[in-house]
């Protein structure tokens, strides 16, 4: 059925206006005032609202085998909290271990996601070992239409990649044209200050953060850096915690290391004084990077203001109460992760927008278009174009509301944003032209996503 949005005000990452648009066939037909539907179309009246393209995470973990159990989220229930909070496709981290075969485990995130998404979505790849297999099974990722990747340099003998591998993978991707994403810290002194403080009785939550300093974050920071510059690959650091990991990947930039930047709403909104409650309640807050002090919180807005960060993610990772408290003898045992998929775009409307952090078009640009540009998406997503899909989201700024576990949809027992005033929401969202979500009621299709097959940009990614 066509869809005609009318009287609403269009905000895009670089421009705005009131207008209507016209939907057919799954996509942006038509933008422009008056706008006349056919015969049995479905209008919504939008006056009042702002019409922002879809968002999109470029950062999730939905299907993941981690320190000795799963992630709780399923395709089916995250799709619906992700397209409740705004975002219209995510990007997955697809991470076999070293022990796991690099293609099957492709296959089987594939086949986790197959047919249970209600939002688009696609991959990146982990590479998480590089022996004389790996090479041509990434070029069989890369022509079933995954042209990412992303390496650990973090999680020793598990996820973790020796610098002669990251060395191979950044040259292959090179090669290949498609942009690497990584974990930057420095695997071998997080292994020796963990095996430090756990001699030393130092078990609790409260130490998993001194023993991921700042200092580890900012060594592996340079050290992909300085790997992209001699490969002169076009490189990705994810969920960037801190000042000094920022300076490193700034002054990468600068001297024209082809490096972009995301950091994750945790790291713009928590502190670390949250892991440092007793018990499982600071066992919530154990992520990695850890959560760091609020000193660093300005740092990092005015940096995406600026454009420096490049997008925000939220490495959405949801384990349970029951989960966290594995790692009540050892915060080495406590998996490590937080929800965050539903949450991000309102508070970082609320947050940024709303209190003047954050011009409304970056906005737009770090929690859309840019990871669209990034990742191979733009222009089928990212903006509000004729020939565009019709991934939209009608936003409500007069919505007050507060974050709670009582009311989220991601299928977890605790938020970690509890309590956060929200100034703000998606009224109506859609997937390629389909209403899905209502004030805040998920009212579509459940098998409405589809996996999303990208091209690799070689030397055109956005900077």
């Amino acid at each position: 059925m066509p869809l005609l949005i009318q009287n609403g005000e269009i905000i895009t990452a670089d421009s705005r206006c009131c207008a209507d648009i016209y939907i057919e066939d799954e996509t942006i037909t038509r933008i422009g005032t008056n706008l006349v539907a056919p015969p049995g179309s479905e209008v919504i009246d939008a006056t009042g609202k702002l019409i922002f393209p879809g968002f999109i995470d470029p950062h999730v973990h939905i299907y993941l085998p981690f320190m000795a159990t799963f992630a709780k989220d399923t395709h089916a229930t995250a799709s619906v909290a992700a397209l409740i909070g705004g975002t219209t496709t995510f990007i997955e981290m697809c991470c076999p271990s070293r022990l796991d075969d690099t293609l099957d485990g492709y296959h089987l995130w594939k086949e986790k996601a197959s047919g249970s998404s209600a939002c688009d979505y696609a991959f990146h790849m982990a590479v998480t070992r590089f022996d004389d297999r790996t090479e041509s099974q990434l070029r069989a990722v890369v022509a079933d239409g995954t042209s990412s990747f992303k390496v650990f340099l973090a999680y020793k003998n598990f996820f973790g990649v020796e610098d002669g591998e990251l060395y191979k993978t950044l040259t292959l991707a090179r090669k290949l044209g498609v942009i690497t994403t990584a974990h930057c810290e420095n695997a071998e002194l997080v292994s020796r200050l963990q095996e430090t403080l756990l001699a030393e009785g130092k078990t609790g939550p409260e130490w998993h953060e001194p023993s991921r300093p700042e200092t580890v974050e900012a060594e592996g920071t340079n050290r992909f850096a300085a790997f992209l510059e001699t490969t002169k690959a076009h490189g990705y650091v994810v969920h960037l915690s801190c000042q000094p990991a920022l300076e490193a990947a700034a002054r990468a930039k600068l001297r024209g290391v082809r490096l972009s930047i995301e950091s994750v709403v945790p790291h713009f909104l928590l502190d670390k004084h949250l892991a440092k409650q007793p018990g499982v309640e600071g066992m919530k807050y154990v992520m990695s990077p850890p959560l760091r002090d609020k000193r660093n919180q300005a740092a990092l807005w005015a940096a995406l203001e600026a454009g420096i960060i490049d997008t925000v993610g939220t490495d959405h990772c949801p384990f349970d109460l029951e989960q966290k408290s594995l790692g009540a003898q050892a915060f080495t045992q406590i998996p490590n992760g937080i929800p965050g998929i539903e949450e991000r775009v309102n508070l970082m409307y609320s947050q940024g927008v709303r209190t003047g952090r954050l011009d409304i078009h970056r906005f737009v640009d770090a929690l859309s278009t840019r990871a669209a540009k990034l990742f191979g998406l733009f222009p089928r997503k990212g903006t509000i174009a004729p020939g565009s899909d019709a991934d939209l989201v009608i936003f409500d700024p007069n919505y007050r509301g507060i974050v709670s576990a009582k009311t989220q949809h991601t299928n977890n027992d605790y938020n970690g944003f509890e309590g956060f005033p929200v100034e703000g929401r998606a009224s109506v969202v859609t997937v390629r032209g389909k209403v899905q979500v209502r004030d805040g009621v998920f009212v579509g299709e459940r098998r409405r996503g589809t996996f999303l097959a990208r091209e690799p940009l070689g030397d055109n990614h956005a900077e």
